[in-house]
């Protein structure tokens, strides 16, 4: 099951999908900060108010906005 990344949990464990259509001017920037199919990530934390969203790939943090995250498709890793 595909969701958006602002929809996991803390904790959650997912896997990159893809992009959602509607968020064509940000693909690119997302392909650029090391977003691309198939990458693992992790939920680290939320921000106190929700936003940002901090993840941890391929050895590094990143924070994403939840603008920006809503766009990312991921699926659940086990």
């Amino acid at each position: 099951m595909t969701i958006s990344l602002n929809n996991l949990a803390v904790g959650d464990t997912g896997k990159i999908t893809g992009f959602d259509a509607a968020g064509k001017a940000y693909r690119k920037r997302l392909l650029a900060m090391g977003l691309t199919r198939g990458t693992e990530f992790k939920i680290t934390r939320f921000a106190p108010l929700g936003d940002p969203i901090e993840i941890k790939l391929r050895g590094f943090s990143l924070t994403l906005r939840k603008e920006e995250a809503a766009f990312v498709l991921a699926e659940l890793v086990k």
